[in-house]
């Protein structure tokens, strides 16, 4: 038999657990919430964003899932070699939402880059390689109706490797 004494102290101590257990669980939740390195952000000219499913990743698109590599002139995957790695870059394209370019095994200071060429020149959109992941992928750039895009790979402010214009 538990003397009345001692059950206060349990449920005391139960108290103070679950107090500690959502303590606990608090500072978790706050800890997945901060990243733990900064994340880079994408950068584009001005006039980037005008046209329908610019400023939307690929997978934010109704066309999501429906991107491939199309027959672009000599070939829409490029190679370059920088600081020792092989890096790729790829040109994806879906008819109904326009293009975008990925890199893969690529360092840090590397970037994505899909350009637009319109009537005044080119409109651009690019995201680097964040850290500890080696691949950046941009934002999709419209290429409908007529309208030409490209991929370019960038290191180190270097152009390194571009697909032709499709």
């Amino acid at each position: 038999m538990i003397s009345r004494r001692n059950r206060k102290t349990d449920r005391g101590t139960g108290r103070r657990g679950w107090r500690a257990l959502l303590g606990l669980a608090f500072a978790f939740g706050l800890a997945a919430l901060t990243p733990l390195q900064a994340q880079a952000a994408p950068i584009q000219s001005v006039g980037y964003g005008a046209l329908p499913n610019e400023g939307l990743y690929p997978e934010q698109t109704s066309c999501s899932g429906s991107y491939y590599q199309p027959g672009v002139p000599g070939g829409a995957t490029k190679t370059a070699v920088y600081g020792g790695r092989t890096i790729t870059l790829k040109y994806f394209y879906s008819p109904g939402c326009g293009s975008f370019a990925r890199i893969e095994n690529a360092p840090q200071g590397c970037a994505a880059h899909s350009n637009r060429l319109t009537d005044s020149g080119i409109v651009w959109v690019l995201e680097t390689v964040d850290p500890g992941i080696n691949y950046a992928y941009t934002k999709v750039i419209n290429n409908l109706n007529g309208r030409q895009s490209k991929a370019v790979l960038f290191c180190d402010n270097q152009r390194l490797a571009e697909t032709a214009w499709y």
